[in-house]
């Protein structure tokens, strides 16, 4: 009976640690073959600007079973981006809202990306560097925190709503970020009046007044792969299997493992 016990609490354990995963658990097979599998992917999570929860953003990406990830926080975190840093990341994911950065970091962190380190992008991050340019075209889009001149054309100020229940719509079923998933419904904050490139690759829209109608796409800056997600404020997105599942998969694309 211990014994029966002790495997059904352990099968408990793992259901909940790959809740945000796709695709069965792993066979004894498989484990068996786990010193030959490939390494985990090492994601650097850019944070600092901006407040959220912690731990229940950070226990998303715990949940990711191929993903190593540590936090690097402003001022500090575009030091990262130089020269003799870059090897020791896979994948960049932004979650800040940095004002500015020094010449020097910009010109690092442009060079990191067109050399191929792919980007994942996620919400309040698409407001940050509002006076480099260079920042939008990585993106592919820019939340506007005040009006501006885009392409010659004139944008207002972008608006966000918090709490917003909404369903998101799989733009392109056939992209491996979201091959197999299905249109969902999910509580987050939405934004609204941003700008997103015509050269962007749509993958997710919404259809809600107070929401931009592309809410996730890819860029290409460079040789890197950029994943823009416009969603992901608080918990109710991060428990969400469905927003868990296109994270996931954008840090596997972006890094080339997808």
């Amino acid at each position: 009976m211990k014994t029966i016990a002790s495997l059904i609490v352990a099968g408990t354990i793992m259901a909940v640690l790959l809740s945000c995963a796709t695709g069965p658990a792993p066979s004894p097979t498989a484990a068996a073959r786990a010193e030959s599998a490939p390494e985990k992917l090492r994601a650097l999570i850019v944070t600092g600007g901006h407040g959220f929860d912690r731990e229940a953003f950070f226990g998303m990406f715990d949940a990711f079973p191929e993903v190593a990830w540590r936090e690097a926080k402003h001022p500090q975190a575009a030091d990262l981006f130089a020269p003799d840093q870059r090897a020791t990341y896979d994948v960049i994911v932004l979650y800040d809202m940095a004002k500015d950065i020094t010449d020097q970091q910009k010109a690092w962190f442009a060079e990191t990306i067109k050399e191929g380190k792919g980007v994942v992008i996620l919400h309040h991050a698409l407001g940050s560097y509002q006076d480099w340019p260079e920042y939008a075209k990585i993106m592919g889009g820019r939340y506007l925190r005040a009006p501006a001149q885009i392409e010659g054309k004139p944008w207002a100020r972008s608006t966000y709503k918090h709490d917003v229940t909404f369903t998101v719509e799989i733009a392109d079923r056939r992209h491996p970020i979201t091959q197999g998933l299905q249109d969902f419904t999910i509580k987050d904050e939405v934004y609204g009046g941003y700008w997103v490139s015509s050269a962007a690759h749509p993958l997710l829209k919404a259809h809600h007044p107070e929401s931009g109608e592309i809410v996730g796409w890819t860029n290409q800056y460079g040789k890197a792969r950029v994943v823009c997600l416009v969603g992901g404020h608080g918990p109710t997105a991060y428990s969400n299997p469905n927003y868990c599942a296109v994270v996931r998969r954008s840090l596997l694309w972006a890094s080339g493992r997808l």
